[in-house]
């Protein structure tokens, strides 16, 4: 996997574009769907688990698993602690939705970072942010 300046440096070089896409489709992102489905099956679990966790009907699941929803950033950031995924694979799930990566500077993104990183479930990770004044992740429809 190239990183992303490798990629804008191959890019400056006068290059065939048509040749630099087919070789590099690797490197693309996919649909949000397609990347969701592949974790699921990488971590070994299931839309039903996923929807449980976040306590929420498992149709809301079933429809952003199978490309027909797209979920807003909070909640692609519930699934991604329902599926307890790592930053890196939360950021690429962030980029794949369409949306900002986590930001440090930010406080909410800071304490689903931190959560991340300790391992908190979805439940503590609301806590946190409810006792920093932020506000917590509604996965209600």
């Amino acid at each position: 996997m190239s990183t992303t300046e490798e990629l804008f440096n191959e890019l400056k070089k006068d290059i065939d574009i048509e040749n630099f896409i087919a070789a590099n489709q690797t490197e693309f992102t996919k649909p949000l769907h397609k990347y969701l489905c592949e974790l699921l099956e990488t971590k070994n679990l299931t839309r039903k688990k996923i929807a449980f966790a976040m306590n929420v009907d498992p149709s809301y699941i079933h429809h952003i698993f199978s490309g027909k929803k797209k979920p807003s950033r909070e909640r692609l950031l519930a699934i991604a602690r329902a599926m307890d995924l790592n930053l890196k694979d939360t950021q690429y799930l962030l980029r794949y939705g369409g949306y900002g990566y986590l930001y440090p500077r930010n406080p909410f993104d800071s304490v689903i970072i931190y959560s991340i990183e300790n391992g908190l479930t979805f439940n503590e990770m609301n806590n946190y942010l409810k006792q920093l004044g932020e506000l917590p992740i509604v996965t209600e429809e």
